[in-house]
């Protein structure tokens, strides 16, 4: 059995093609979709602002450390364009940054001892 890695996908993207219908509805939920909203889930969170040109989503994906990032980037990217589609929303291409947050070093503050 292999180990499981938790990892934190931002899927940025550009929306394309938006119709007037898909932007009217993306405004009139714009506030269910601001900065306070930012969340990483499986489902996925997503944010966007009144401008509608770019947006991103923030998934936790859970997946096999040897897999690596890669893998869990394309998992939340998949998860994004069906999303979208689900939505109805046209969007460019997708780009991802990933964070294992099994291997991520925390720095903890007062954890020196304060110089005499």
């Amino acid at each position: 059995m292999s180990t499981q890695h938790t990892y934190r996908v931002i899927v940025r993207g550009t929306w394309e093609g938006l119709t007037e219908e898909s932007r009217a509805r993306l405004l009139a939920e714009l506030a269910g979709h601001g900065l306070e909203q930012m969340r990483f889930t499986p489902e996925g969170s997503l944010t966007y602002d009144a401008t509608l040109k770019h947006f991103s989503y923030r998934y936790e994906v859970v997946s096999d450390a040897a897999d690596g990032e890669e893998m869990a980037g394309a998992l939340a990217e998949d998860r994004a364009e069906s999303a979208l589609r689900a939505l109805g929303c046209g969007h460019g291409a997708l780009r991802s940054t990933v964070t294992d947050m099994d291997t991520m070093k925390i720095n903890r503050k007062g954890s020196r001892t304060a110089p005499r």
